[in-house]
This record gives C-alpha cells, sequence and structure tokens, in this order.
C-alpha cells in the first residue's frame, strides 16, 4: 500500500509541482527511472505510464520558465557529446538492415538525453545539485535495502531474476555506480547523521552487489574501491572511514561470493563457458566495428547479425557495453559515448583539485562523480546496457557542478574561503561557486 501511495502522490501532486518549477519534476523523474515503481512494488502498484505522465509535465515547466539556460561552461562538451551520441544513434537507426528495431533503441535514448538536457539547462543553485544527488542515492539505496531485506528473508531475486527488466549483472552495474556515489556524498556532508545515512546505504549496495553473483560488478566493485582509496582527500578520519569499508566489505563476502570471483581471473584452460564466451563475443563485435566503422551496422542490431559467425544463435548479446556500441553505432558514436562520460570524470577531477582549497565538501562531490563513472565504466564492460539511466543522471550532477564553477567571481572565491574556515559552514545552501584557478 505504501508502495501505491508515494506512487500516486509523485506521479499527480508532483505533475502539479513540476508545472511550476520544473526541478522538482527532473528530481521525480530520476527518482522513478530507477526504482521502477510498478517493479518495485509489482504487487500493488499497476504498470502505468507514470514516467510519462512527469515528463509531460517537467517538459510544459521548463517551457513556462522560458527553457532555462543555455551556458553550459565546462560542460558543454559533455552535453554536446551526449547529444551528438543520439544524434549519431539516429543515423546509424536510418540506415540500419530493421529500422523497426534500431528506432526504438534511439527512442529510449531520446528519453533519457532530453531529460538530461532539461536538467543541465534548469540547475541554477548549487543546492539543486545537492539535492538531485541525494534522490540518485536515495532511490538506489531503497531499491538495495529492498533486495538485502528479500535476501535474508531467503529470497535473493535479485540474482535470480533481476530488477526492473534487467538481470542481476545489468542492476550489479547501476550498484556498483551509486555505491561509489553515496561513499563520497557522505564525505561531503557536513551532517553528521545525514553522512552516516549516505555510509550505510553505500554498505547496503556493497552487499547487493556481492549476492548478486555478478562477476563483472565484483571485480568493479574493488576497483572503485581503489580509485576511492587514489580520489579521497589525505586525512587520517577520511581515510579511516575508507578502512571501516573496507572491514565491512569483507565480512560480507562469504565463501560463495569468494568462490563465484575467483573464476574471474582462471586462466583460458579453467575459465568457464560464460567467460569464454565473452571473449569470443567481443571479438566478433571488433570484426563488425572494423567492416562498419562509420555508423556501424545499426543500434541493437549486433543480436540479430550475431548468428553470421557461425557459433551463436539469433538474440545473443555481446555482453559488453562498449564493446556492442562499437559495433553497432560504429566508431565515431562509441568514441562520442566514451567521450561524454570520460570528459564529465576529467573534468570533475580538476574541479576538485581546485575546490579543495576553498569548499572541500564541494570538491567531494566531484570526487564522488569520478569513483562512481569509473567504477561504471568496468562494469559496463561485463554487459550490455546502454539504457541504464543511472549513469547518465550521475554525470548530470558533475555537469552541474562544471556549469556553476563556469559563472563564479572571484569575490565569490574569497567568500567560499571564509566561510569553508567555519565548522558549522554547509556549502550546499551557497547559490554559486567560488574558483579562482581556471580549470
Amino acid at each position: 500500500m505504501k508502495g501505491l501511495i508515494f506512487t500516486y502522490a509523485l506521479t499527480y501532486g508532483g505533475s502539479l509541482a513540476a508545472v511550476l518549477n520544473p526541478f522538482y519534476g527532473l528530481l521525480i523523474y530520476v527518482c522513478f527511472a530507477i526504482i521502477k515503481p510498478d517493479a518495485l512494488w509489482h504487487w500493488s502498484v499497476p504498470v502505468g505510464n507514470y514516467s510519462r505522465i512527469i515528463a509531460i509535465a517537467l517538459l510544459v515547466g521548463w517551457a513556462f520558465a522560458g527553457f532555462g539556460r543555455w551556458d553550459f561552461g565546462r560542460a558543454k562538451l559533455i552535453v554536446v557529446s551526449l547529444v551528438g551520441f543520439l544524434i549519431w544513434s539516429a543515423v546509424s537507426a536510418t540506415l540500419a538492415a530493421d529500422r523497426e528495431v534500431a528506432w526504438p533503441a534511439v527512442e529510449a535514448l531520446f528519453k533519457i538525453v532530453l531529460p538530461f538536457v532539461v536538467g543541465i539547462t534548469i540547475i541554477d543553485t548549487i543546492a539543486q545539485v545537492k539535492q538531485l544527488a541525494w534522490t540518485i542515492m536515495l532511490s538506489q539505496g531503497y531499491v538495495a535495502f529492498e533486495a538485502n531485506v528479500s535476501y535474508l528473508e531467503g529470497n535473493n531475486w535479485l540474482m535470480d531474476q533481476g530488477f526492473g527488466g534487467m538481470d542481476n549483472n545489468c542492476v550489479a552495474i547501476a550498484l556498483v555506480c551509486a555505491m561509489g556515489f553515496a561513499f563520497f556524498l557522505g564525505l561531503a556532508e557536513t551532517k553528521t547523521w545525514r553522512r552516516w545515512i549516505a555510509f550505510a546505504l553505500a554498505g547496503v549496495m556493497a552487499h547487493a552487489i556481492m549476492f548478486s553473483m555478478s562477476r563483472g560488478g565484483m571485480v568493479a566493485l574493488i576497483i572503485t574501491g581503489v580509485v576511492s582509496f587514489v580520489l579521497i582527500p589525505k586525512r587520517p578520519i577520511y581515510y579511516g572511514y575508507l578502512a571501516l569499508a573496507l572491514a565491512i566489505g569483507l565480512m560480507m563476502a562469504g565463501p560463495s561470493v569468494r568462490e563465484e570471483f575467483s573464476t574471474t581471473f582462471a586462466d583460458e584452460k579453467e575459465r568457464d563457458a560464460s567467460a569464454e564466451s565473452r571473449v569470443e563475443l567481443w571479438s566478433n563485435c571488433v570484426d563488425l566495428m572494423s567492416d562498419n566503422l562509420v555508423f556501424g551496422v545499426g543500434p541493437r542490431h549486433f543480436p540479430l547479425v550475431v548468428q553470421e559467425f557461425g557459433v551463436y544463435q539469433e538474440g545473443k548479446e555481446a555482453h559488453s557495453l562498449w564493446f556492442q556500441t562499437g559495433a553497432e553505432v560504429g566508431a565515431v558514436g562509441l568514441g562520442m559515448l566514451l567521450t561524454f562520460y570520460l570528459a564529465a570524470m576529467y573534468r570533475c577531477w580538476q574541479l576538485a583539485r581546485t575546490l579543495d582549497a576553498y569548499a572541500p565538501g564541494a570538491a567531494n562531490y566531484c570526487r564522488m562523480i569520478v569513483a562512481a563513472l569509473v567504477g561504471f565504466m568496468v562494469a559496463a564492460q561485463f554487459v550490455t546496457l546502454i539504457g541504464l539511466e543511472l549513469p547518465y543522471y550521475v554525470a548530470l550532477v558533475g555537469a552541474g557542478h562544471l556549469k556553476l564553477a563556469s559563472r563564479a567571481s572571484a569575490n565569490e572565491v574569497a567568500y567560499a574561503a571564509q566561510e569553508s574556515a567555519t565548522p558549522e559552514y554547509d556549502w550546499a545552501n551557497q547559490q554559486h561557486y567560488g574558483t579562482a584557478v581556471s580549470v
């Protein structure tokens, strides 16, 4: 019953709020994209167009608001790369052998890119960036919490059934991305109770990755931990938080998890059929991309042509977002998608190094984008899921930081430097960034 009330309240009440303030519509749309109400509460929430209703209200509110502000600053490359990827995918779909298969994939991508563009144009304060970050973290954290409760009751639906039309490997990608995000969100918080909520949800998500039995997710989880060690501010208290997270993670990894993970790096003779097939499929993708370098074979067309290699039947996925994207939309399309993520990580890392001197909390927000997207990019090497919305919205948080940082003036830097020295300073309540260094 709680799920039904929650869903209807946000759908219909949120629609009115979205018309008046489109940012509220963005928050609800992102929440629904992650929790998928009719999947999470399938016993009480009927299948419906909840996200579509919110999206329409969001667009109406965006139009009333004059379509936002289009000065993207240092986020420009991120936005242009994503929009370019959508356009390139549309051209590839036009040239594809089966347009009835290709165009639905472009439509699904459009439903991600349009809210991203709306979001980057309406984000105008640091407080809004923080609200978006917490919406992402709480939404994915709640899904992981429900999965943990079910697992402890003896029903591991995350491994057996997946979630929202995604299998266990796909869900693990989202969890890895959100886990690094939550850890650094906790470091950025000035309120102790909010910090420990973020840390607790990071732990819940890490545990869910383990019992999902996704080897790609486990590898990405470890790499995210290593990246977090590199990124974390060099302070004893922060190293203490990381050490605590590592200790808890080792305790949560039971024998079945360790056994499953150990098969990841087996040599060719000991590698199981699943791991061996992935290597062969990736090789097939390279061959297809070489033969169709510019536009690829068409969106969602790899499963249609894979049988040409004489090993797999039609319908087989490549089990790698990057290889399959290259095969389906060509090297240029793959390059745009990679640029979108890599630009977000690199520029947020540059900004974090600058902001350390002025607003350490803001710097940790930038670090969380890097940690989250590194985890996603590693996990995505082992599964095909271009339509996973979470990493796009994580990148939106980073793009929002970059956009606002570009507007800052030298006077605002002095204020941020002065206030950040005060223990009770909450940088998220300020309206703008400040940075005196060109990044």
